[in-house]
């Protein structure tokens, strides 16, 4: 037979037992009252107590939450009532255990043991994580919805820090995102010691949430860290950070499980066993007030944000498993609150995952087939759809115009434009509707989205949707997600935007539809954003940002009038583009920085990450712009491009090409310490071909083989471009396998403007040399400083020194660190003695030379008074010569 009550959810039963307490403490005196507080500083046999601070001027209504905050709701009643038998309110007690016999039966059994509650537990949560609702509210298995995405681990072996490793055709051991790759995420290092934290990060979209989600629902069904979890908790930080009441990590427990008779104590004395999702920790990185001592007891309550950070530091059980989801430009500023953690990069689609997404989304073959061939040919747009939450939004776009019979080119190849296209067409499905109130109400959206990333929050009440007249609008229905959370009396009713990017984008998207400076602004215009440089390209408004450039181009300010009714002022584009002026010249690097950057080995502070991160963040804002003479503009304020230990991704090199490729006259690139963990997975068509012929002739062993796709081609191409302006390139410290030689040979044949190469340390192999120098050979390359700091290779040297009587243009060489032998000297001054050779200045600094080498030197000044010659054993070592940099 069904108990009574049974049948109600568990939030009817919780808002219940909350007016049961509250109706038996407004029957108890002032005197019992009191008395009552006294009692309750005594704690249950296996809880805690209540801080007395927090019990001393409590009235009824505070009991009551203070009650259910730290027992739960049917816990509360419990306490409740045997603190009312203590304090001499008998009859209040008794009525509200036969109060509480009518509404929800018999009390619970006994506690149950620790291995039979994580039986039950399992099949909560089994339960609770089945399914996952779509942005239309429906709910589908998470099976079905998860989609198995590339997942890669982080070498930690500094030899694999470079643009990739020779030949290698797959990303660096990537996998698919199956229950298999999720085992390997603990898996033990090559000492034995298994992580004990994993961090999973990439971009918005990308499906670190998700695959969250599924890890917790593969434990569950006891396919994931069978031996070695007995208890996995899914907690959202987001949702942690915005609870303005304390709790202990015993209550964030307690909410996870079935019911309150969990036995939390038991299960957090065996934290080894324990198994903490922390999903979003990016938000904690976010600055804020001054935290206590921090949190080393999980009985004690304190702020989420205390508990996160405890838990991150391992303060709070040490011994307990994280896996924690972040955006992938904080993962060098969390590095600070991790202890030893392994980090996985969540890669998103490959090309086949993309296709596959198209056939499975559309299922009408015929229109997936079309659309899948419109975005493959955009080549933009499909790098975009990696992510598969952008994959997803442009799918949706597509199947609109199709349905309607429009032309897919309306649809462009940015993220803001892909989400500005899909806002509108959701807004077109409605029914026909007075166009003015629909954009009333999306400023209004707008001004809630900007005011929550402003705030750093992402959970609005019903009051937040009233104040601007938003409860039951279109805009609301479309854009909004409702949520119901547990109050003191009753349910509180939360909303929140459909996605975080959401709200990021609506935010960006409020600084266009407003006046700038309007009084109902909540913080003025795009000028007073642009004030905050630090916190736009590190920190919370990165991906607004990025929207807000997208939005300011040309063609998305058409768009906004045409849709919204809004003109915006080209006085807006300009406060964007003074603002990213001032952000390359203060990132602008000072004369000789190759040392003090670290390039000989030294251990930078891991906070130094975001620093070094902030011009590639600039130049995605630059490349959602998607307008030429915009980013040549912006460019102009950033002569010295510098990217220092950047992880490169597919889009991130994306980015980096569009921008190179549209650069200013007398631009500098300089990649620094840098590696790329993602390369083509199909060949494409060769840059040979493109350029119609075979690299140096065929003679060497390179050309002899088919070129395949490599790290650097996209940047490759972009330098090829008339439009190009780049004048210097630099590579330090960054591996160049084979493949990025070949490209590298062909872009110095046929780039525009490129005069200055520098290579240093970059493990080229002997063939690599001799690629990169029969590219340097021929007449259509314009490089006339060349600088190569590489030890060995002496067979390669040697063919590089027979260069100088092909090049017609090279006039400095620099082999300053290279490892010259004494014949390689000789050839090198019978050389530079050919009438072909037209070298000006030869540097060696820093090259061990016999005294035979240093005669033959000098019999080549005194046979050639024109060329400048420098090294410390010379006579005259004190010359500059000019043009050439003493900084290396």
């Amino acid at each position: 037979m069904e108990e009574p009550g049974a049948s109600c959810s568990r939030q009817d039963r919780a808002v219940a037992c909350r007016e049961l307490l509250l109706a038996a403490l407004e029957d108890l005196s002032q005197e019992q009252l009191k008395r009552f507080r006294h009692k309750l500083r005594g704690a249950p046999e296996g809880s805690r107590s209540i801080p007395w601070g927090r019990l001393e001027n409590a009235d009824a209504i505070d009991l009551v939450e203070r009650l259910v905050e730290f027992y739960g709701p049917e816990g509360a009643l419990e306490v409740a009532r045997k603190s009312l038998k203590r304090s001499d309110a008998r009859d209040v007690a008794e009525r509200l255990k036969e109060q509480r016999l009518q509404c929800f039966g018999p009390c619970p059994s006994p506690q149950l043991s620790l291995s039979e509650y994580k039986k039950k537990y399992r099949e909560h949560v089994l339960q609770l994580h089945a399914k996952v609702k779509e942005r239309n509210a429906r709910s589908v298995k998470i099976t079905k919805r998860f989609t198995k995405l590339l997942i890669a681990p982080e070498s930690s072996d500094s030899e694999d820090e470079a643009l990739g490793s020779v030949e290698e055709p797959e990303p660096r051991r990537a996998r698919r995102s199956n229950t298999n790759t999720f085992k390997r995420l603990f898996r033990r290092d090559e000492d034995g010691r298994r992580p004990l934290t994993v961090v999973l990060q990439g971009p918005a979209g990308i499906g670190k949430t998700m695959a969250a989600k599924k890890i917790l629902y593969d434990w569950a069904t006891g396919k994931l860290y069978q031996d070695q979890v007995d208890f996995a908790f899914f907690l959202s930080c987001h949702e942690l950070l915005e609870r303005q009441c304390s709790r202990s990590l015993a209550d964030l427990v307690l909410d996870q499980c079935p019911d309150r008779s969990a036995p939390v104590q038991q299960m957090l004395e065996r934290s080894e066993r324990l198994l903490f999702i922390l999903d979003g920790a990016d938000e904690l990185l976010l600055p804020g007030p001054a935290e206590a001592a921090t949190c080393t007891d999980p009985f004690v309550a304190t702020s989420g944000a205390q508990i996160l950070r405890a838990l991150l530091s391992k303060a709070l059980l040490p011994k307990a498993r994280l896996l924690v989801t972040t955006r992938a430009t904080t993962p060098g500023k969390l590095q600070g609150h991790l202890r030893a953690p392994q980090c996985a990069e969540v890669r998103g689609f490959s090309d086949k995952d993309k296709k596959k997404y198209f056939y499975k989304f559309f299922r009408d073959e015929r229109r997936a087939e079309r659309a899948y061939r419109f975005v493959k040919e955009n080549e933009t747009l499909f790098a975009l759809c990696f992510v598969p939450f952008v994959c997803s939004i442009v799918c949706s776009v597509l199947r609109q115009q199709l349905e309607r019979g429009e032309d897919l080119s309306r649809t462009s190849k940015t993220t803001t434009s892909v989400y500005l296209l899909f806002i509108v067409s959701l807004l077109s499905c409605e029914a026909p509707v007075n166009e003015t109130e629909v954009q009333g109400e999306l400023r209004k959206l707008c001004r809630l989205a900007r005011e929550g990333v402003l705030g750093r929050r992402a959970q609005f009440a019903e009051k937040d949707l009233e104040r601007l007249e938003l409860r039951s609008s279109r805009v609301q229905k479309l854009f909004l997600i409702k949520k119901e959370m547990p109050g003191v009396l009753e349910a509180v009713v939360v909303y929140q935007f459909i996605d975080q990017s959401f709200q990021e984008f609506f935010a960006a998207l409020s600084y266009l539809l407003e006046e700038e400076g309007a009084s109902a602004a909540p913080a003025g215009g795009v000028g007073a954003l642009l004030c905050g440089d630090a916190e736009l390209l590190r920190g919370h408004l990165t991906l607004t940002t990025r929207f807000l450039f997208g939005l300011l181009s040309a063609e998305r300010m058409r768009d906004i009038e045409r849709h919204f009714g809004c003109v915006v002022s080209e006085r807006v584009k300009q406060h964007a583009l003074q603002w990213v002026q001032r952000q390359g010249r203060s990132m602008a690097a000072p004369e000789g920085t190759l040392e003090s950057n670290g390039l000989e080995g030294a251990n930078e502070p891991e906070d130094e990450d975001e620093e070094l991160n902030q011009p590639l963040e600039l130049l995605y804002c630059l490349y959602e712009t998607q307008e030429d003479e915009f980013v040549r503009q912006a460019l102009h304020g950033l002569p010295e491009l510098v990217l220092e230990r950047v992880h490169f991704g597919r889009m991130d090199l994306q980015v980096l090409s569009y921008c190179v490729q549209r650069c200013p006259e007398g631009q500098a690139l300089r990649l620094l310490r840098c590696r790329l963990s993602v390369v083509q997975e199909k060949k494409k068509k060769s840059l040979v071909k493109w350029l119609s012929g075979s690299l140096g002739g065929g003679n060497s062993r390179a050309t002899q083989r088919q070129p395949s796709a490599s790290p650097l081609r996209p940047l490759c191409e972009a330098m090829i471009d008339q439009r190009c302006h780049l004048s210097s390139l630099t590579l330090s410290y960054c591996k160049l396998p084979d493949s990025v030689c070949r490209d590298l040979a062909e872009a110095l044949r046929m780039a525009p403007a490129l005069t200055e190469l520098t290579l240093q340390h970059n493990g080229l192999s002997e063939v690599g040399l001799r690629v990169l120098c029969e590219g340097l050979s021929w007449p259509s390359c314009r490089v006339q400083v060349l600088r190569v700091q590489q030890p060995g290779l002496q067979e390669a040297l040697h063919y590089l020194v027979s260069l100088l009587r092909q090049s017609p243009s090279l006039t400095t060489l620099d082999l300053s660190g290279c490892q010259l032998l004494g014949s390689t000297v000789t050839f090198l001054c019978a050389t530079l003695q050919h009438s072909s050779c037209n070298l000006q200045a030869l540097r060696l600094d820093s090259v061990e030379l016999s005294d035979h080498s240093l005669q033959e030197l000098r019999d080549m000044k005194m046979a050639k008074p024109g060329l400048s010659i420098t090294h410390p054993g010379l006579e005259d070592n004190l010359e500059q010569p000019e043009g050439v940099s003493s900084a290396l």
